[in-house]
């Protein structure tokens, strides 16, 4: 069932940060590694990536076969979710670590440190697919003006690199069906589905 915040109180949550979900050391391996922009508020407020309840995420990556159960995070993932989600090999993480109410109120920079963490993540992590959601974002945070969404010519760090979908309930042109298709490739990729 999903929490309910006011906007009073999903404002104390600006800045704060989610920490990544990703497997430990002797976890099981990293296939596909999710990058979200950054933390929304519900997100900050939940600590539980992608939370919102209009957003589309969960959804997809069941529609898409990369999940093998539902996953209602509105009101806060719960142990069993995130289990599920490492043991198939899926990991999220964020390009910027604080929380906003939208991605557009991150600055440049903020953006371009963001794609230097993720490198570091990845170096360290060793998905073999690395999947980022959202397009202008990842044109900002790597420097690549012309990408185009979908599989990179370059990799990160020795994983393939994707830019997908962002999910989020502002980017109106995506639907569920869409965003699958749009997920399955890099978790084919990956050898998820």
């Amino acid at each position: 069932m999903a929490a309910r915040f006011s906007r009073e109180q999903l404002e104390s949550f600006r800045d704060a940060e989610v920490p990544d979900l990703l497997p430990g050391p002797d976890g099981p391996a990293l296939r596909l590694l999710f990058v979200g922009i950054n933390p929304g508020l519900w997100t900050a407020a939940t600590q539980t990536h992608f939370a919102h309840p209009v957003n589309r995420f969960y959804p997809a990556l069941l529609r898409a076969g990369i999940i093998e159960r539902a996953v209602d995070p509105s009101a806060g993932m719960t142990d069993e979710d995130r289990a599920h989600l490492l043991r198939r090999g899926i990991g999220i993480t964020n390009l910027v670590r604080r929380a906003t109410a939208r991605a557009d109120e991150l600055t440049a920079e903020e953006l371009r440190e963001g794609g230097g963490r993720l490198t570091a993540t990845v170096r360290r992590t060793r998905p073999v697919v690395v999947a980022v959601a959202g397009i202008t974002a990842y044109r900002s945070a790597f420097g690549v003006r012309k990408a185009l969404a979908g599989r990179q010519p370059e990799d990160l760090e020795g994983a393939q690199l994707w830019v997908v979908p962002n999910p989020s309930g502002l980017n109106a042109h995506e639907t569920v069906d869409s965003l699958a298709r749009a997920y399955a490739e890099p978790a084919r990729a990956a050898g998820l589905v």
